[in-house]
This record gives structure tokens, C-alpha cells and sequence, in this order.
């Protein structure tokens, strides 16, 4: 074993970068690492913010993969739809995870610099809104934090004119010769879609026969997979803001927890749950 130091430029990396693309320049490293703009002396308003910041890369991946999931069940292209939707599962774990950093922040803690973040507040995210328009949860009233921003509205109300996630995954059922009705095919894409009998037992048809509707049953699987990983999300939200906060109201004007609890009792493929009952 040589004494002298490790140089791995004598083994061929490259350890000069003029004129090159560096690691730093590739991943544009400067402005990401000097986006953390403490408005306060407090030691954890930078966990706050870095939290909250990779939230939102690690959900600018999930659109990115939505959009790219959706395209391909409307193709009927499910192979790289399934890869796609495990993968944004697994995203929503990652975002999970960041909540066990956060709450090792406490009450006394943030109390110091709360009043710094003014009126902003996660509930106004409009990456976060877009995901849950891409995937069928459309409320237009939630478009209003964003109208001062023309540019993030208009993207909104582009999503409401597109058929969502699950919209898609209903007309791929019809396309297989599996009756959807005709009110649910053809309704008003820009509002949630509604707990209907008539889609429950086409995924009853389906569940009841996997082997005969394989690619069927398996999106299925994927959609409850991903959105079983999304009600964890909120739900460590709540248990996170409430172990910080209690039930003050939020910087956001909202009720906080109470805001957030009513937020667990929606759901995003209903008839994927309720089906469940009647197996």
C-alpha cells in the first residue's frame, strides 16, 4: 500500500475543466444552491426552505412522468405507462421521506421565523395543483392563489381541457370491450370525476377475470399503488403540521390542520376503492 495520496487523474479522470462541461455546469449547481433565500437569522429557516424546495424538483419529475404516463395509456401503450406510474409512486415515497427531516423541527423552533414566510404557504404550489388536476382532482376555486401569475393560471386551465389520468384509464376500459357509461366518457372534463356504479362494475368485470384482462388489472394495480403512496404523503402532512404548529391557522389563511384533514377524505380513483366491497 503506497503512502503517497490517491490521484485518480493518474488513472484517466478528468481533473481540469476549462472549456469542458463540468458536473456543476451540467446540473446548473449555482443558481439551484443560491436559491435558498433566508429572510430571517433563525438556523432552521434552512431546512424549511430546502425541504420545501426539493419537494417541488421531486414534483416537477412527477408531471413530467404523469404526462408522459397519460400520453401512453391514451396510445394504449401500457408497458412504459406501468414503468412510469411505479416510478411516480416512488416519488411520492421519496417526498414522504422528506417529511421525517422536517419534523425534526419543533414547535419552538419554527415559531422564530414563521412570521418571515408573510402569506406564502405549500397550499398555494401550483406544481402540487397541477398534479392533482392531471390526475382528476379539478376544483377550479383552487385556481385563484395563481391569477396574480398569467402564465401559471393559463397552464391550470390548460390541464382542465384535458382528459386527467384516470379519465384516460376509463377510455382504454371502453376501448378493451369493457362498458363505461356514456355520461362518464363524455362529461365535463374540467370537474372531478364522481364515485359511479356503472364504472365500479367495469372494474368488477375486470378484477373478477384478471387473467382474461391482464394489462387491464395491472394498470389498475398502478393507479391504486400510486395512489395509496399519495394518501401517506398527506397524511404525514398533517401529522407533520400539526406536530410543528397544533392548530393554529395556517401562514396561508387556511385552517391548517383541520384544512389539510379535509383534504384526506378526497379521493383520486374512487371506483378503484369502492370496487374492493363488492369482490
Amino acid at each position: 500500500m503506497s503512502g503517497q495520496p490517491y490521484d485518480p487523474g493518474a488513472e484517466g479522470a478528468y481533473m481540469a475543466f476549462d472549456g469542458r462541461m463540468s458536473y456543476t455546469d451540467y446540473l446548473s449547481l449555482d443558481p439551484i444552491l443560491d436559491a435558498q433565500k433566508l429572510r430571517t437569522g433563525s438556523h432552521d429557516e434552512m431546512l424549511f426552505i430546502v425541504q420545501h424546495q426539493t419537494s417541488e424538483l421531486w414534483m416537477r419529475l412527477a408531471i413530467h412522468e404523469l404526462e408522459a404516463a397519460r400520453a401512453a395509456i391514451l396510445a394504449g401503450n401500457l408497458p412504459p405507462a406501468f414503468k412510469m406510474l411505479t416510478r411516480i409512486a416512488r416519488i411520492f415515497e421519496q417526498l414522504n421521506s422528506a417529511w421525517d427531516v422536517l419534523r425534526t423541527m419543533t414547535p419552538s423552533e419554527y415559531t422564530r421565523f414563521r412570521d418571515g414566510l408573510g402569506q406564502s404557504s405549500g397550499f398555494q404550489s401550483h406544481q402540487y395543483r397541477l398534479i392533482e388536476f392531471m390526475v382528476g382532482n379539478r376544483n377550479r376555486a383552487m385556481m385563484r392563489p395563481h391569477a396574480h401569475r398569467a402564465d401559471l393560471h393559463a397552464r391550470l386551465e390548460a390541464e382542465l381541457a384535458r382528459p386527467s389520468l384516470y379519465d384516460a384509464a376509463l377510455r382504454l376500459v371502453a376501448q378493451n370491450g369493457i362498458a363505461i357509461p356514456d355520461d362518464v366518457l363524455s362529461r365535463d372534463l374540467s370537474l372531478p370525476h364522481a364515485p359511479h356504479d356503472g364504472v365500479r362494475a367495469a372494474w368488477a368485470e375486470i378484477y373478477r377475470a384478471p387473467e382474461t384482462h391482464w394489462a387491464l388489472y395491472e394498470m389498475a394495480e398502478k393507479l391504486v399503488d400510486f395512489e395509496d403512496y399519495f394518501r401517506r404523503w398527506r397524511f404525514n402532512h398533517v401529522t407533520t403540521v400539526e406536530r410543528v404548529i397544533g392548530f393554529k391557522r395556517g401562514t396561508g389563511g387556511t385552517g391548517g390542520v383541520s384544512y389539510l384533514r379535509r383534504m384526506l377524505e378526497v379521493e383520486l380513483f374512487p371506483d378503484l376503492w369502492h370496487v374492493r366491497t363488492v369482490l
